[in-house]
């Protein structure tokens, strides 16, 4: 049903506004008026109305910086429940919905496959969204969208490995083809939470996403994987800049920004100043009461949230019609906090750092408690746009049990009311005229795609390139080879990614690009070499003359593109970087957690090998459920993950008097039940979630693997060992506390 809303925005601005998803006469809403202090920080709304707001009301409440403003671009109930976005190469808007997340505080329906991904359109430039079908149905909370060509959609679901692609063939936005472009059938029964998404196409053409340990290329109508040596980071969302740098986020660790200081296709390392502690507050202009984590995550006196608890939806914007001064920053969603972070990006001699752009205050917030953002994207136009998923609750169900701090909160505000809502709005700024001109890059030809190679919008350099890879089309090799040459920083480097793409990189135009005059241009070089040396055996050699470039990220990735070569020259090549540039942060730091990783990997292999087939295989399987899973708040190493560099977000499992007792029963009945509480006095801010969904060979093997590594001495979990306690605790639908396990009558008498 179509509604028009009507607002008087007052003397001084005497204007009608009229908004809905279908037409739209694009003016500004006015804010509402707030109080300020004496630095002009909005005071907290301490008493905000909960009820579900119209777009044009909620918009009322959303605050930014001066020149700053939203457009409606969609709306219930041409949407619902949205959490990602996508455009094809002719600006079709793919909309991934879950429709079954958390419609009641228990999560009730949450499996049923009756989820969406609907294409909208403008079908008049006004930016507005007028046309929608239904591209897909019936689906498992779709979670992640990545365009190709040819009607083509490449979807991942919720509880699956596989990723499918479904296909428009006929041209009437509905997907009538679908296939298994990547089947793995291996079991992923993690939390909602803990689920992959992403699935970006990147610079170096390879696809990434979060949790998985892989990524992908595309071959026809197949994704091809390539496992990552020490998996991949992140949790929900994950960006990438113009140089094809990645960033993630991760809410259980309570870590807005991490391993983006090399590609995680060369092992995960992170450097622990990253940002300073003041980059870990968060300051919403609205109380908070729905916090996982409870009094420790709200600022006193006036009960906002006081810390990161669900980053996500992350991304840099790269697109041309909002302030220079934008281009490259990260921008962070976080919804229990009703706010998006605005953090600047700085380069200091190969090492990446971020700051707050603002002064303990953020660039969005709102005062609206259902405003939940989930998701930023630059669009085809140049600015950027935000997911917000309206939605009431934002835990999932393993959070808000009868027992948990949530439910109880989210009750009193009648949050859990709110379902069925969302919006999809566009940011933009008064000194820029936004154009009515559509892409059309779908029907374009492959030369008119390379000059698209030159644009300032990010958006449109990406799909170019990638449509190019796509088609194959080699007759633009030769303009690609003189772009890669006489284009600007980032058509250089596109033309390169392109060539390589294509498998068209020659020896002359590999070496030229290696002397270019910009950095960032070698860079790209270099990595690139990776691939041109299965193919050039005398690529190495040109390589090796980078040893001593002025540029300490050239010389870093150097480095790592010569990290799994293995062969005598390029341990060489390691061995000189190391040796001449002891004080190259990045560099140094990089391959002593590297080093120590292969050291402890082959420490791992060793025990395992004294174990019996069963043990080794438990402990094999668990390693890889940990590294997917558990070091997202228990560190890598087992110490557990600072958060803001001063607390635990959950215990340190190395050492853990607990995982090195005799009997593993308490820590079979937290994963299958969970744990909150104090543990040995202290007490973290974050509940452990019930795993027990999973089966016993899962749960036996994350705890075999944990009892057996970082310096414990454990036996391994059998299968049955989890069965007899499941038996002895069915029917339970409480997580436990310390002090019950503690006094719990054991059932691993034999233990």
């Amino acid at each position: 049903m179509k509604k028009n809303y009507q607002l008087l925005l007052g003397v001084l601005c005497a204007s009608t506004v009229l908004f809905y998803t279908c037409k739209s006469v694009q003016q500004y809403v006015t804010q509402y008026p707030v109080q300020r202090d004496a630095a002009g920080r909005i005071l907290v709304d301490m008493h905000p109305d909960p009820t579900p707001k119209s777009p044009v009301e909620e918009m009322k409440h959303i605050y930014m910086p001066p020149g700053y403003h939203l457009q409606l671009v969609a709306s219930e109930p041409m949407v619902s429940q949205p959490v990602a976005i996508a455009w094809d190469g002719d600006a079709r808007m793919y909309v991934a919905e879950l429709n079954t997340y958390m419609l009641d505080v228990s999560g009730s329906h949450e499996r049923d496959a009756t989820c969406k991904i609907k294409l909208l359109e403008d079908t008049n430039g006004d930016g507005v969204m007028d046309k929608m079908t239904v591209f897909a149905d019936n689906l498992l909370l779709p979670r992640t969208l990545q365009p190709l060509d040819k009607g083509r959609l490449l979807v991942s679901q919720t509880w699956s490995n596989s990723v499918y692609c479904f296909q428009d063939t006929n041209g009437d936005g509905v997907a009538d083809k679908n296939w298994l472009a990547y089947e793995n059938n291996g079991t992923n029964t993690n939390n909602l939470e803990h689920q992959k998404s992403g699935l970006i196409w990147n610079l170096d053409n390879r696809l990434y996403l979060t949790y998985d340990p892989v990524r992908f290329t595309v071959k026809g109508d197949k994704v091809i994987p390539d496992t990552l040596v020490e998996g991949t980071a992140g949790q929900w969302g994950m960006g990438n800049d113009d140089y094809g740098r990645l960033f993630y986020s991760s809410a259980g660790g309570e870590d807005p920004a991490y391993m983006f200081q090399q590609n995680v296709h060369y092992g995960q390392f992170d450097f622990g100043d990253r940002y300073d502690k003041d980059f870990i507050p968060v300051w919403p202009i609205v109380t908070t009461p729905d916090v996982q984590g409870g009094l420790g995550r709200l600022r006193l006196p006036d009960s906002t949230l006081n810390h990161f608890t669900a980053s996500n939806g992350q991304s840099i914007f790269r697109g041309d019609k909002l302030p220079a001064d934008m281009r490259g920053d990260l921008f962070i969603c976080e919804p229990v906090g009703r706010l998006i972070r605005r953090s600047k990006v700085t380069n200091t001699n190969g090492k990446i750092t971020l700051r707050n752009a603002y002064d303990k205050s953020e660039f969005l917030a709102s005062t609206d408690l259902n405003f939940r953002p989930v998701n930023t994207i630059t669009g085809p136009d140049g600015c950027m746009y935000i997911v917000d998923m309206y939605h009431g609750i934002i835990q999932e169900s393993e959070w808000t049990k009868a027992d948990s701090y949530l439910r109880p909160k989210i009750q009193q505000k009648g949050l859990e009311k709110n379902i069925g809502r969302g919006r999809i709005f566009r940011l933009v700024h008064d000194d820029y005229k936004i154009s009515k001109e559509k892409p059309h890059m779908l029907e374009e030809t492959s030369a008119q795609l390379v000059d698209h190679l030159n644009s300032l919008n990010g958006w449109w350099r990406d799909n170019a390139q990638k449509l190019l890879v796509l088609r194959g089309d080699k007759s633009v090799v030769p303009a690609l080879k003189a772009l890669a040459v006489n284009g600007g920083q980032l058509a250089r480097i596109h033309a390169l990614w392109t060539l390589n793409g294509l498998d068209a990189m020659d020896a002359e135009t590999f070496a030229t690009a290696l002397k270019d005059k910009d950095a960032e241009v070698r860079k790209t070089t270099v990595w690139i070499g990776e691939d041109f040396m299965k193919k050039d055996n005398q690529a190495i050699d040109l390589l090796a003359k980078m040893e001593n470039d002025p540029s300490a990220d050239v010389r870093f990735q150097l480095l790592l593109s010569m990290r799994f070569v293995n062969s005598a020259k390029s341990k060489a090549i390691i061995a000189d970087l190391i040796k001449n540039y002891p004080d190259d942060p990045a560099l140094t730091t990089s391959q002593r957690v590297y080093e120590n990783k292969i050291r402890a990997r082959a420490e791992q292999l060793a025990r395992q090998k004294l174990m019996n087939e069963q043990g080794a295989k438990l402990v094999a399987r668990g390693q890889l459920i940990f590294k997917q899973l558990c070091f997202t708040c228990h560190g890598g190493d087992g110490k557990g993950i600072l958060s803001g560099g001063t607390e635990l977000t959950a215990p340190a499992l190395a050492g853990n008097p607990d995982v090195n007792a005799n009997s593993p029963e308490k820590l079979v009945r937290i994963l299958l039940h969970g744990l909150h509480g104090p543990i040995r006095g202290t007490t973290y801010n974050d509940a452990m979630p019930a795993l027990g969904g999973n089966d016993n060979n899962y749960i036996a093997s994350v705890l075999s693997y944990i009892r057996s590594d970082f310096g414990n001495k454990g036996r391994v979990v059998l299968p049955d060992d989890v069965q007899k306690i499941r038996d002895a605790t069915n029917g339970r639908t409480t997580s436990y506390t310390m002090e019950e396990l503690n006094t719990t009558k054991p059932v691993l008498n034999n233990r």
